[in-house]
C-alpha cells in the first residue's frame, strides 16, 4: 500500500463522516448550497477511492 493510502477502515470511516456532515449541512442549507455541494464532491472522492483500493 502506497504510504498517501489510507487503510479502508480509515477511509470508511472518513466516508460515514462525510455523509453525516452532508446530510446535516443540506437538511441546513439546502441541497443546492454551494457547502452542501462541496461535500458532496468530497464525499464522491472519497468513495472512489474506496472503490479503487477495494479492488487491489
Amino acid at each position: 500500500m502506497l504510504s498517501n493510502q489510507l487503510s479502508l477502515e480509515d477511509l470508511s470511516a472518513q466516508i460515514n463522516d462525510m455523509r453525516r456532515l452532508l446530510i446535516a449541512t443540506s437538511l441546513k442549507k439546502g441541497f443546492t448550497d454551494i457547502e452542501t455541494l462541496k461535500y458532496s464532491e468530497q464525499l464522491d472522492k472519497l468513495i472512489i477511492q474506496f472503490q479503487l483500493q477495494s479492488r487491489s
